[in-house]
Parts: structure tokens; sequence; C-alpha cells
């Protein structure tokens, strides 16, 4: 469990946060194998026992104050008595997890109503309606699939177009069964697939039927026009109407499923490759919507394309998660498919959502092998508790977190246009009942999380009373434990199955109190910050579309600025007010916020935040909202700004990070460059490079080393691009030099280089100061 926080060293009190002009909260990966340090949990078993506050119910920990017949909360400082089982528990401390290490990982005894078979379940179900290159494509992924499901694992295939093929692959030939989709927008289907075809027959072991099911792979062919228009009952002279019933396909498949859940498996994972929106039977999505129509009726497409069009998918998500299903949406396609309300049936089902526009460079075979190859944890509830000072914030507008009061006289339609944000950030879902409580159906150890904070009560932290900030993060979770990690712990059991295991995760941490602005500035973590903006702006675009979110994250830009040069008295005016004032828009005197303006600016040019008439698909946009939305913070970092790196040689670096920029490529002189866009790797050899130079680099070279190590810690495969200056197309490098002044030529104004955006901050800060 990784939690990294904004700020290091928490404000004093509202004032101080205010004056900072910083967020102020924590990003939390609760399933990660190691802290934010590299160091792993203690493990330990009789979870159940552990001593809990009487008054908030927090977990006993090692900063808690032990007596011999009694304890005191480190969170809310309520004395507890110990129970004469947890006596005889400490009368030997160092054999309790608990008293070791403030982050621990304790086994929870199954009750009877969770006892239920562990083997685990997946479905392909694969889009008929497209093309032989798709298929070509899903038939790989699900070959790498095969080969990454580990022994005892059950495997169905489904597929659907106008119509729902279900595969019995157990007999000596693969047997297909179909049933049709009504077109109508109820779309039910006519029978229940039960009829159709037993699930158990459905569902085969891979461990016997592996060669089988590959051979039924080989089978799938894309439905011909005549077959759609026949099957959908919409032929008109030839003329295809329709289609793509994944909606109605997917609503028969959780009924499908759901009739097992509890008796075959705990959780069934879903694995939907689309190539274009639905558009026959229920859930089917009108993509007229993307085209031109918007310019001539005036509407603003950044905020017409991104909310969905209909809850079915949303609605359709909560029908999975009752039916023990998770759902992985693999859209590719370069067609708009409608993400925007696709995408609810993966997220808030605990799955995620892939894109690709192109089945040539696709990445979808390794990404799905990386998936289905790292352990993955379900059922799960995550609590997060403070000690009495503080809270997390339960409605955080950009106005009041990030953008201090003052922001009301900045600019008159802040005032105007203040959006309420959530609190709390990523693919999960509050407990109706409990605050704080969150509840996630399926994460695995990247999936990241976030949270504001904000302040109890006007007195902030006493520096009277010497007690400092706390926060404990309590995470329980079912792994299923395959048999042989079974025999190394000691099981009795002679069969060979899978079994669940219910875990306690606890992290326990205490935080300094700053004293100063200059003590809050100084314990800045800036890709802290920008996992917290991203999240916002997101949120913000959501609703009020994306111009509103650019306009807020640069105003917060302006108010920081604003805010640090206040506070380090760096402003000095002349008699004639705000003229001759000097602002140090770099943060000079402040290593830890220099990132920041970079940061800014990269965001506000990344694809998340361009404008549409800038040729940002709406499909794209909408992936990256989904896939920032659950990346760690260094990760996104990457992302957002990528590293650029230079090599002297294809063994020996030379600066391990330059300015995105044509003059960092001239004044270094280096022949190779490397860069880190997190989604891309790219590969430069300048024009003026060696032509002896080996050309791509070999396998066993530093910077080959470099990318394998990278595309190893990823948790999407990032795609590899080899290009030579001077010969090769080099658009996609130089796409990433932000920092140039218009460097697509565009002409757009929000397209403007470093040193421009900088001198337009210098000018809106002192606007702001008048």
């Amino acid at each position: 469990m990784a939690v990294r926080a904004t700020i290091i060293r928490f404000p004093g009190d509202q004032d101080a946060l205010e004056e900072s002009g910083l967020p102020w909260g924590v990003t939390v990966s609760p399933f990660a194998t190691k802290d934010e340090n590299g160091n792993p949990p203690v493990y330990g078993s009789d979870g159940h026992q552990l001593p809990r506050c009487e008054n908030c119910w927090a977990y006993y920990n090692t900063y808690c104050e032990q007596e011999q017949w009694a304890w005191t909360c480190s969170l809310c400082g309520t004395l507890n008595g110990l129970s004469n089982q947890a006596i005889t528990r400490y009368s030997l401390p160092e054999s309790c997890p608990e008293n070791v290490s403030s982050f621990i990982d304790l086994e929870l005894p199954m009750e009877e109503s969770e006892e239920m078979p562990a083997r685990p379940v997946y479905v392909a179900a694969v889009d008929l309606a497209s093309s032989e290159e798709f298929l070509e494509l899903v038939k790989s992924a699900l070959l790498a699939a095969l080969e990454a499901l580990g022994p005892g694992s059950l495997f169905g295939l489904a597929t659907f177009s106008h119509k729902i093929g279900l595969y019995d692959v157990q007999g000596p030939i693969p047997v297909v069964k179909n049933v049709f989709i009504p077109h109508d927008s109820d779309g039910t289907v006519s029978m229940e697939l039960q009829d159709v075809m037993p699930l158990l027959s459905f569902l085969a072991p891979v461990d016997t039927c592996k060669d089988r099911i590959a051979s039924a792979l080989e089978t799938l062919r894309p439905t011909t026009s005549w077959e759609r228009n026949s099957g959908a009952g919409q032929g008109l002279d030839g003329v295809f109407l329709g289609g793509r019933g994944f909606g109605s396909a997917m609503e028969a498949l959780f009924s499908y499923l759901g009739s097992e859940y509890g008796n075959t498996f705990a959780l069934a994972r879903v694995f939907a490759f689309l190539s274009g929106a639905p558009d026959i039977g229920a859930g089917q999505l009108d993509t007229r919507r993307y085209g031109e129509q918007y310019a001539s009726r005036r509407e603003d497409a950044d905020r017409a394309l991104l909310p969905e069009q209909t809850p079915f998918y949303k609605d359709l998500a909560a029908v999975a998660v009752q039916s023990g299903v998770c759902v992985d949406i693999f859209a590719v396609t370069n067609e708009y498919t409608d993400l925007a309300s696709l995408k609810f049936l993966s997220i808030e089902s605990g799955g995620s959502l892939f894109f690709y526009t192109s089945t040539d460079d696709s990445t979808l075979p390794q990404d799905m092998y990386r998936m289905l190859s790292r352990p993955y944890a379900f059922n799960c509830v995550l609590r997060l508790r403070t000690s009495s000072e503080f809270q997390p914030s339960h409605s955080v507008r950009f106005s009041s977190s990030l953008l201090i009061p003052l922001i009301l006289i900045l600019l008159s339609r802040l005032a105007h246009n203040t959006c309420t944000i959530s609190q709390q950030y990523g693919h999960f879902f509050p407990d109706p009942q409990y605050e704080n409580v969150q509840h996630i159906i399926c994460c695995d150890s990247f999936a990241t999380y976030a949270y504001d904070f904000e302040f109890a009560n006007n007195v902030g932290f006493s520096r009277h009373t010497g007690e400092l900030p706390m926060l404990q993060i309590a995470f329980q979770y079912t792994v299923v434990v395959p048999p042989d990690e079974l025999a190394n712990v000691g099981s009795n059991s002679t069969r060979a199955k899978h079994s669940l295991k219910r875990r306690l995760r606890i992290r326990t941490l205490q935080f300094g109190v700053a004293h100063s602005i200059n003590e809050i500035y100084d314990s800045v973590d800036s890709e802290v910050v920008l996992s917290l903006l991203v999240h916002k702006v997101i949120l913000a675009s959501l609703e009020q579309g994306v111009r509103e979110g650019r306009m807020l994250l640069h105003d917060w830009l302006v108010i920081l600025t604003a805010q640090y040069n206040d506070a380090c008295k760096l402003i000095q005016s002349g008699h004639g007010g705000s003229t001759g004032v000097h602002i140090d828009v770099a943060f000079s005197q402040c290593p830890q916020l220099q990132p920041l303006p970079r940061l800014v600016f990269a965001l506000l040019r990344n694809p998340l935040l361009r404008l549409h008439e800038e040729g940002v698909h709406p499909d794209y946009r909408i992936y990256l909202q989904c896939l920032y939305s659950a990346l760690e913070p260094s990760s996104l970092n990457r992302a957002i700004y990528p590293l650029l790196t230079s090599y002297a040689s294809l063994d020996k670096q030379a600066y391990p990070r330059h300015s995105l920029s044509r003059a960092a490529l001239i004044t270094s002189g280096s022949p190779i460059f490397f860069l880190d866009a997190f989604t891309n790797l790219i590969v430069f050899y300048a024009s003026t490079a060696d032509p002896s130079l080996p050309f791509p680099p070999p396998q066993d070279c530093l910077l080959r080393t470099t990318i394998n190590k990278l595309k190893q810690e990823r948790c999407i495969t990032p795609k590899l691009t080899f290009i030579k200056g001077g010969q090769d197309d080099a658009t996609a490098f130089e796409n990433y030099l932000i920092e140039e002044q218009d460097v697509e030529g565009s002409g757009f104004t929000s397209v403007m280089g470093f040193v421009s955006f900088l001198e337009e901050i210098n000018q809106s800060t002192l606007e702001y100061l008048k």
C-alpha cells in the first residue's frame, strides 16, 4: 500500500492552507505490494482479533500508547481497555505484526456466506460485426490470454453481432449455438442463454481444452452485410442498417453467468472486444451526435460529447456487479464509438477500458497477457480515518481548496462558474451507509485513488499539545489463491483446487506540521499535486466542459504564483502600484514548486484538455480520463510531461533529462535521444549521428535494457517506435517537443511555447495583484 501526500508537512490551520494556494490530500495504491519507500508489509493472521478504538473504530497500531490493561488510540486519544485475549496476545509484543510495523497485512477468517468455489472464470465476448484484421488481432490477444491463465481456470467464448453465439469446445469439434437479438431498443433476447447451452458446457477447463479453444478461435469470421440485414430484419435493397447488439449481448451474458455466481465462481471476468458503437438492440448508441451539426447548432462539442447519452451502461454495470462479473472493454476502432457512454460498464464493474485506434500497431495481445499475469483483489472495502483535527472533505469546490477565496476577485467568471468536485477520486464508489468507506469491485497493484482533506474545525493542529496528524487506511480484500500456493503454506488439502482468502491490510502514518509557509512549500510533492489537479480538471470538464477545466487550471497557477511571491516577500513595486513589479513565475527560491509551471503547461497541451477543434477525438479523451484517473503519481507525471534523455552511445547515457524543445536536441550534441511518454516510447537518432551506430538498438545494449525494464514496469504496454532523423518521418517525436512555439503549425492560440506561457502567467498574475 503506497500512500503519498501533496504536502509532507501539513499546514497548521485553514489560514495556512489558503495562504499556500496548494491542494491538500493524498493518493493511495491499496493493493501495491510495497509502500512508497519500497518496504513490504509485515504479514500475519487473526486480523479479526486486532483491537479497535471504541470511539473512532481505528485499529490498534505502533503509534498507540499501550499499558498493561489498556491502550490509547493514536487517532482520537480515547483510552480503550484490552480484552484478556489481547493481553495474552501482547505479552509477547514482538510476535505481533501490529507491534512491529505500521504497515501490516493480516488474514481474516472467511464467513460462511463467503465460502464459495474459487475457480477463476474468464469469458471473451467478441464483436463479429467487424473486419478480418480486427478478428486476427483479437485471436492473437486471446491466445496470449490462454497462456497467462493459471491451472484450474474456466474459459468461455461468446460472440455478438445481430445474434449471440455460444461455443461448446469440450467435445471433439467446437459447436456454436446462436440466438438472434431483436433490433428494437428493448432488445431482450427471445430465450435464456441457459436454454441455448448449459453454462457448464460453455465454460471449459483451460487445462484440458486449451487446444480446442484455440481451434474455436480460428473459426471466427466477420458477419457479412447480408447476414446482418437478414438477421436484424432491416435489409432494404441491400442497405445495411445495423448489426452490433452489444448491450443486449452483455445483458444476456450477465444473467447467464449470474446463475452460477457463488456456486461455480466468486468472480467472473468478461473481456468485451468492440470494433464500433452498438447499433441494434438494448443500449444502442446514436453516433450522429459526433459531427458538424454541432457547429451549425452552436453547441460546444467539448462539452456535448463528454456526458453519456444513455444511463443504460451505468445501470448494466450494477447488474454485472450483482452477477459477480467484472468487465474489461477493449475498443479497437478509429470511428466514433461513444466511449463516454460505454465506459461505465467497465470502470463501475471493476474493470478497465482499453482503446486502440488501429489494428496495425496495437499492443492488445501484450496488454491482455500483462493484465492476466498480475494478481488482483476483489470485493474490496477501503476505509480512511484521520486524527480529529482534519478529515476527508465532503464537498470541495475548485475555488476553495485549489483556488483560494481570493480567486473570486481574479476573474468574475469564476464567481459564477465554480464547480463542486467530489473529495474522493478513482474507480470506486461510496458506501451508502458509512462515511469515508469506499467499495472497489476489483483492482490490481497499480490501481490508485485520491482524497482531499479539510480541517474539521478552526483550531487546526495545536502547537502546544505536540500531537501530530495521523492517517490510517484499512483495506479489506479477497484474493484467489492457486493450489500451488496453498501447498507452500502447508495446506492439508490433497485436491488441486483454488481457495479464497480474505485479508486486512492496514497502513498507519504520522505526518509533521509546518510552522511557516516556507516549510509547507519545502515539503511539496509536485507529482501528487499533479494527480489531484488531474482528477479535479477531469471532473470539471465533465460538468462544465473542457474550456472551463482549462481556465480553472490556468487560474490556479496564477493564484499559486501570487501567493508564493507574496509569502516569500518577492513582490516589490514602485510608486505606481503594480508598475515595475517583478514576478518570480519560475519559483526560483523553492525547488519543490519549480516543476509545477511545466506540469500545468504540459497538462494544458495534453489531449485530455486540448479542444475539440484541435483534432482531439472525443473517444480518445474519454480513454485518457479513465487511464489517468487510475494511475499512481509517478506514472501520471510521466504521461503528462514525458522524460527526454540523451545517450552518447548505446551503452552510455549523456544527460538524464532535457526540456522538451528542439533547442535541447541541438545544444546537447548527443546522437541518440530516448523519449518516455508512458504510453509511447520513442528512440530518435539525430541526423548527425554516426551512420555506423546500429539501428535499431541491439538487445544487449544499455538503452534496450532500459527500455525493456520500463515496459515490464508499466500497467499497460507502451508502443515502441524507432526513428532515424533525416530519413524517417519524425512527426511522432517532434509532437512531444511541446515547449516549442506552435510546434504543430496549427495556428491555434492555445498552442504556445513554454516561454510564452510563463509570460502569460506573469501578466495574469500582475492583473490579479492589481
